[in-house]
């Protein structure tokens, strides 16, 4: 049985790309189950020593499933070794990526009423030319607003990836 189930709630795919670094670090793909937050509706939680969340950022929220699938697992998530991740932009800026410095992880847990046992948050990253006409627009927009990169023909990777792997190797050794 694995012993941890990680679960994403991606909107383009990089909090997916995350996990599967996390999973690569933890280097036993048999003692991990990578699911989408969809997927993990169908799925014990209870046959999981650690459960961990990522969850992407879109429009300044975390997707409303996300918050109705914890609501349903409070109990379980609350009584296991439990993480959350937020992936999103704004954690691009020194001041606000931290758990405690960042405003959508402040957000998320007083929404949730959740307290993960480890709480991170990464960068993410603005893909302009894999966006619909829409989405590339407003985000472009924000960008502006909040001085990010504006050139719509590039993508733009925030991700510290030594972030993820420290968090991952807490994950493995002292939890």
């Amino acid at each position: 049985m694995p012993s941890f189930l990680i679960i994403y709630s991606s909107t383009d795919g990089h909090t997916k790309v995350i996990c599967e670094r996390i999973i690569n670090f933890l280097n036993d793909e048999n003692l991990v189950e990578l699911v989408s937050l969809e997927d993990a509706k169908k799925i014990d939680l209870s046959n999981f020593e650690k459960i961990i969340i990522g969850a992407s950022i879109r429009y300044g929220k975390h997707s409303k499933e996300l918050y109705k699938f914890i609501n349903l697992n409070k109990n379980i998530l609350d009584h296991k070794q439990s993480a959350f991740f937020s992936v999103n932009v704004v954690a691009r800026k020194s001041e606000k990526n931290t758990a405690e410095t960042n405003p959508y992880i402040k957000k998320f847990l007083k929404i949730s009423k959740w307290t993960p046992k480890k709480i991170r948050v990464f960068a993410g990253k603005v893909d302009y030319p894999n966006y619909n006409f829409f989405d590339k627009y407003i985000i472009k927009f924000i960008m502006f607003i909040t001085k990010g990169p504006t050139d719509t023909s590039q993508s733009y990777e925030f991700t510290d990836w030594s972030k993820v792997d420290d968090f991952t190797k807490e994950l493995k050794n002292n939890y």
